[in-house]
């Protein structure tokens, strides 16, 4: 077997709601090969990892998968089991997986949910390596793996302040990405976008980060506002600090200026040579180091979030208790052993490290790691009590004295920082300030594993406290977002509601096939309907609501870029994109494209178009009916059954009656406005365009903009400017030129039925179609376009998409010359001088449909001809009257 790619689908997705990752795994030899077909496989894989006894599978009971193990299943499916099992023993549990055939000859697509990006990545590989070691009966080092990969999922895990803040929003419904790999955090989507990285936020001033790791600066500041700080000095050399115990009380503290998290920091120092000994162990990590006096009392901890206090704790130095049997280095070891002790930030507690800063507490105590202490000694391991470095914590915020409390807030005010942790020395917390003790350091960025996951008291939520001040009120951090989607339609659809709800004021920020605008203003240009491009509006803090355009590929590829939507539209479900991404039929692409459907968020509102067969099936599936949502439909038929339906159940549909667009609400009709009084809809003889407006006033009526003005935005909303390359209409000379990107056989029928009802000297097609359509999507292309064309010019596209030069125009050729034998048909494989030979034989009155993959060429030979954009169609049809009575 060979991993091909792993791919990963970071938002919601067509295997599973939570993130996910897509293996593109080639089964080579294997491909015509089962599980049951290999002696001794079935058995070894069992023994080898027994809980796959406990998996499902399709059976939907435990012991399902062994079932299928023994009647033959493909390996890519037994891959998919395997990774999905080690998850366990890794640490990141997951059992949720998929694995489908890809459309490739013995490739197949497998899926896996995960915790870990990075840590699921490493088991999948895993995961391949062990099924072909069992096959072969060979050994396999799979704890030295699985390991690797336990190790790697925490290397690439947030830290334990980052993912309090991140459970918080969760929590609350705040969205949330990681940005990179040291925890940097985007909340919200919007103007409403804030970051955070552990617990500095956008909010935290840098000069007060800067003053706070300046500690000799911080007691400057801190004793110029009369706030108790110990006494001290800052030295760069053994001599100066030496000195320096000759001014300030014994004992002393001596620790690095700018260090963090308690490192080089030793305490209760009486001698020269101790002083000497504890300033070249701060010195390795600053070359200015700190002398000062020590501070008698408990070491605590006081976190505060906007000048509140959320938290506080008492830190307990690293330590172990003599039995009289063990030496000091195996009580360590006992100590490690404890569960809630991990390396670094994993666990709730750190284990203990053995370093000179060890050596010389117990060096001050006459102590050795090989001396076996008498039964209930304490024995100080290190006398910072930094969690970090093996010490503990014991929740006090309930005990802290109102004056020890202001105490704290008013050292906040003078730091200037949003989130601060001081550190004080007291001889009791819960006594009323009387001058004994202080301030020791202010801290930006404070660890709050310790408030979270105390040793002893209650666990105290400053994550939620950190949201609460990014997002006050309880606000999720959301703006509204309109995703739309379909097979027709959806980017024209897409441009008319950004641009009607942009002219009520709004900073609109929209993805289509051209490209992304925010604020009216492109800022990317290409097809931008995937999930970054989403993903790029939603993290602009200028943009008050996104309109997104999501398409299939995106879709299929890379998943949402956004986890729920406040509405959703249809548009319809047709024949396009068979032959692709394993797509088989039309089913495969309702599948896909109702993922938007599923994920309209709860009280949402979901559009259809009701005349779509397929698309009336949406509501009753079981995914969708997850999020109650209120249904609103679409309709060219009055008389549309499911309408009358839904209207006598009180719902709400927008359907075209008699050429005017109506608003109907259970027994309640609103008319809006004749049809041909929307530029767009070329006089209402365009029925598809009747059809985009109607989906775009419904999105804007459930956005809350009144009926009215949602009718003024869109009578300004021309398709020459808001909407290039889709049913652009010119005059040159007397000739008229139709240009748009109809590419499938739905669109095609739809422009051949406008241009019917047009007073035209006849429709000359310019036209191709994707080459990696299948050959049944390309004759049925090819028999739409015949029906409506007086004459067609088939060209052939630069990206031929696997296809050899001249076969798409052979197969369009060829079934237009069957089925209309005296529809005139001819190959001009360039697409410019396909335009320029239809202008050049033009008659006057003649129609020139050119279906582009060129745009700006075509446009520019349109412009060198003399042509300009058509805004008066009554040449074409007749004008009626436009505005309700």
């Amino acid at each position: 077997m060979k991993i091909l790619d792993i791919r990963t689908l970071a938002g919601p997705n067509v295997y599973s709601h939570d993130p996910a990752l897509v293996m593109k795994l080639d089964l080579q030899g294997l491909n015509e090969v089962e599980s049951s077909d290999v002696p001794g496989f079935v058995d070894r894989l069992l023994a080898c990892l027994p809980g796959i006894q406990e998996h499902y599978c399709s059976l939907g009971r435990a012991g399902g998968f062994v079932e299928r193990l023994h009647q033959g299943t493909y390996f890519g499916h037994v891959v998919e089991h395997v990774a999905l099992e080690l998850t366990d023993a890794a640490g990141i549990s997951v059992n949720r997986g998929k694995t489908v055939h890809s459309g490739e000859h013995g490739i197949y697509l497998v899926a896996v949910t995960y915790k870990s990006e990075a840590g699921m990545k490493s088991l999948l590989r895993t995961a391949v390596e062990l099924v072909e070691a069992l096959l072969a009966d060979r050994a396999y080092p799979l704890q030295e793996r699985v390991e690797e990969a336990r190790r790697t999922a925490l290397d690439a895990d947030l830290g334990p302040s980052t993912r309090a803040i991140t459970d918080a929003a969760d929590r609350r419904g705040v969205p949330w990405v990681r940005i990179n790999d040291d925890s940097l955090i985007r909340l919200g989507y919007g103007r409403h976008v804030r970051h955070v990285q552990a617990t500095v936020s956008d909010r935290t001033s840098l000069l007060a980060a800067e003053l706070a790791s300046n500690k000799e600066l911080t007691k400057r500041v801190l004793a110029s506002a009369g706030l108790p700080v110990p006494r001290g000095c800052v030295v760069t050399s053994r001599d100066a600090a030496i000195a320096c115990l000759q001014k300030v009380p014994s004992p002393v503290v001596v620790k690095p200026l700018d260090g963090n998290q308690g490192r080089g920091v030793s305490l209760n120092l009486m001698t020269p040579e101790q002083v000497a000994e504890a300033f070249d162990i701060a010195v390795a990590i600053s070359p200015d180091v700190i002398v000062e006096e020590m501070l008698r009392g408990f070491d605590y901890r006081v976190v505060l979030v906007d000048g509140q206090v959320v938290a506080a704790a008492q830190r307990i130095p690293a330590h172990v208790w003599g039995d009289g049997r063990n030496t000091i280095s195996q009580l360590i070891d006992q100590t490690n052993g404890d569960p809630r002790r991990g390396d670094d930030h994993e666990k709730p507690l750190t284990r203990i490290h053995t370093d000179p800063l060890v050596l010389a507490t117990l060096k001050r105590q006459n102590l050795t790691l090989q001396d076996v202490p008498e039964p209930g000694k304490l024995v100080l391991l290190r006398e910072s009590a930094n969690l970090s470095t093996g010490g503990s914590a014991k929740d006090v915020t309930d005990d802290l004295h109102p004056s020890i409390r202001k105490l704290c807030e008013r050292t906040a005010r003078m730091s200037g920082l949003d989130i601060c942790g001081v550190d004080l020395v007291l001889p009791e917390i819960s006594q009323p300030w009387e001058g004994v003790g202080g301030i020791v350091e202010v801290n930006a960025a404070p660890g709050i594993r310790m408030h979270h996951h105390p040793s002893e008291g209650q666990p105290r939520d400053v994550g939620g406290a950190i949201l609460n001040m990014l997002f006050p009120h309880d606000h999720n951090g959301r703006i509204p977002i309109v995703s739309i989607t379909g097979t027709n339609g959806k980017t024209t659809v897409t441009r008319m509601i950004a641009h009607a709800l942009g002219a009520s004021g709004q900073t609109v920020g929209m993805t289509t096939t051209d490209g992304i605008w925010i604020g009216g203003n492109e800022v990317d240009r290409g097809d931008m309907t995937g999930p970054w491009s989403a993903r790029v509006v939603l993290s602009d803090p200028t943009v008050d609501i996104a309109v997104l355009e999501t398409a299939r590929g995106g879709i299929v590829r890379s998943g949402l870029g956004y986890d729920w939507s406040d509405v959703a539209v249809m548009t319809n479900i047709a024949a396009d994109h068979i032959g692709q991404d394993g797509i088989e039929d039309i089913d495969d692409i309702l599948r896909i494209k109702r993922l938007v459907a599923e994920r309209v968020r709860e009280g949402g509102t979901l559009i259809l178009n009701a005349d779509d067969e397929r698309l009336l099936t949406v509501p009753d599936h079981e995914k969708v009916k997850k999020t109650s949502k209120r249904y609103v439909y679409i309709s060219l038929d009055p008389a549309n059954p499911t309408v009358r339906k839904h209207l006598l159940e009180s719902g709400t549909a927008f359907v075209s009656n008699g050429e005017w667009l109506e608003e109907r609400n259970g027994t309640e009709t609103v008319r809006l406005a004749h049809a041909s009084l929307f530029p767009a809809t070329l006089h209402g003889t365009a029925e598809f365009q009747v059809f985009n407006v109607l989906a775009a006033l419904a999105a804007c009526r459930a956005c809350g903009m009144p009926a009215s003005d949602a009718v003024d935005a869109l009578s300004t909303f021309r398709m020459e400017r808001e909407g290039s390359g889709r049913l652009n209409l010119f005059t040159v000379k007397d000739v008229y030129v139709l240009v748009d990107y109809g590419h499938n056989p739905a669109a095609m029928s739809a422009v051949c039925r406008m241009t019917s009802k047009w007073r035209t000297a006849g429709i000359t097609g310019i036209l191709t179609i994707p080459g990696d359509r299948s050959d049944a999507l390309i004759e049925q292309f090819a028999r739409s376009a015949a029906c409506g064309l007086d004459r067609v010019i088939i060209r052939e596209d630069l990206d031929r998409r696997g296809r050899a030069p001249g076969e798409v125009a052979a197969i369009l050729s060829r079934v237009m010359r069957d089925e209309h034998p005296n529809l005139p048909v001819e190959v001009i494989e360039d697409e410019v001088q396909a335009v320029e030979a239809a202008l050049d034989r033009a008659k006057p009155g003649e129609v020139i449909a050119a279906f582009c993959d060129r745009l700006d060429e075509v446009l520019a030979v349109v412009e060198q001809r003399g042509g300009r954009p058509l805004t008066d169609f009554r040449s074409l049809v007749e004008a009626p009257a436009l505005r309700a009575a």
